[in-house]
């Protein structure tokens, strides 16, 4: 059989199979577990492993989000040094249903760090947030309310809490200007990554 026209993708192939079995393994996931989460059969992704079969950007987006990293890094592509340096007057302010975001720490590190301006009164308060990962967070003005699994907490200015963010949890603002806080959580390696501070900000800044 006279071999047909070469497919200009192909020799991207063993580049990114390769890769995508190594953050696999860099992040203690089996195929199995990768694949659940990934929502692919475990054969599907065994073939994309291989290099039997090419992902689409939709399946790398959706293996970037499960193993906690970036397409760039599933194609191998060498990232910049992140800035250790984060200026004030910066990034701008994202808002989401009232609730206002900055960021305060740089990209692409293993925990996100924000400034965050939580009004009073919003019904997001009510969302109560269960996911992996750890979360700290410190009261810079006003009051905020945190709800801990059954426990509630009033914290005042210069209280800070960390808590394993698999107890189901909640805030809200107690005071009627709202409450200013830092917020730190880990960068999730799951498909079910997702901001616990309010329900219109599920994507990191």
């Amino acid at each position: 059989m006279t071999p047909g026209p070469a497919d200009p993708e192909a020799d991207e192939l063993p580049a990114v199979a390769p890769q995508l079995r190594e953050l696999r393994r860099r992040s203690g996931l089996t195929l199995e577990a990768a694949a659940a989460r990934a929502r692919l059969s475990p054969a599907h992704l065994s073939r994309l492993e291989t290099g039997r079969r090419r992902p689409s950007l939709p399946l790398l987006l959706g293996l970037a989000r499960t193993y906690g990293t970036t397409v760039s890094e599933l194609l191998g592509e060498t990232a910049a040094v992140p800035d250790p340096i984060v200026r004030a007057g910066g990034p701008g302010a994202r808002e989401a249903d009232g609730w206002t975001y900055w960021r305060a720490g740089g990209s692409g590190r293993g925990m996100q760090a924000l400034r965050v301006h939580v009004p009073h009164g919003r019904s997001q308060g009510e969302l109560v947030r269960v996911h992996p990962g750890e979360e700290w967070l410190y009261v810079l003005g006003g009051r905020l309310r945190l709800h801990l699994g059954e426990a509630e907490y009033l914290l005042d200015p210069g209280d800070s809490a960390h808590f394993d963010s698999l107890t189901p949890h909640r805030i809200a603002a107690a005071t009627a200007g709202g409450a200013e806080l830092l917020f730190v959580h880990t960068l999730l390696q799951s498909s079910l990554a997702g901001m616990c501070l309010g329900g219109g900000a599920t994507n990191h800044p």
